[in-house]
């Protein structure tokens, strides 16, 4: 069996034909707006019978407007983009225009949820337990629901106590191109900017109480 491997979400990026589609966190999502639940049933239908997805079927989510669909790959060893995803992601594509469906990346965002933690390894069974995730392929710092329905969790290393700040924060994953209009639409609505220091990776934002939230575009 060849050994799957993975690609960087740049290399995912910079693929030709790809601008339906958008990395949010480890995964390439693209949304298809269908104006139907049963447009969108077709939609999913035909995807399903693509040969390509017989053995790499991506994760969809349809909804009564649209289809969202998701490639990544989970296993024990690799949570990611592999080399077959940008192909991949061209066949979908063409199958959405041949069924005159229309791409919004523009509707598309992934959040995780962000635990500050002394003991990571103390910390992390309480969470796993609780909300029935396992960890990461990889990576003991990171929880994710199997089934990818659900946010992940991401457990960030603390040197020291912070009681005079939230410890627990949501990672909020945007396209690329959406990040300043997302941005600016919190900070109107009462957000502050607490730095910017890291971007265009991510910003870091807080509501009118200090509550913590990351804007991410990878």
């Amino acid at each position: 069996m060849n050994e799957i491997q993975k690609i960087t979400p740049r290399r995912f990026r910079e693929t030709p034909g790809l601008d339906d589609w958008r990395v949010l966190g480890e995964g390439a999502c693209a949304y298809f707006r269908t104006g139907t639940f049963a447009a969108g049933a077709r939609f999913v239908a035909e995807l399903a019978a693509l040969p390509e997805t017989a053995d790499r079927a991506p994760d969809v989510d349809v909804r009564p407007d649209g289809v969202t669909v998701r490639l990544v790959t989970v296993t024990d060893e690799l949570y990611g983009l592999t080399e077959g995803d940008p192909a991949l992601a061209l066949r979908i594509s063409r199958l959405a225009a041949d069924l005159g469906l229309t791409a919004d990346p523009s509707a598309l965002t992934a959040v995780q949820v962000t635990v500050d933690a002394m003991a990571i390894d103390k910390v992390t069974p309480f969470w796993r337990a609780l909300l029935g995730y396992e960890h990461r392929a990889g990576s003991p710092e990171d929880l994710i629901d199997l089934r990818r329905r659900n946010a992940a969790f991401y457990f960030q290393q603390m040197d020291t106590p912070r009681p005079q700040r939230n410890r627990v924060h949501v990672d909020v994953w945007v396209p690329y191109d959406q990040a300043d209009s997302r941005i600016a639409a919190a900070l109107a609505a009462g957000g502050t900017l607490v730095t910017d220091a890291h971007a265009p990776s991510h910003w870091v934002l807080a509501d009118p109480e200090g509550n913590e939230a990351c804007v991410g575009t990878l």
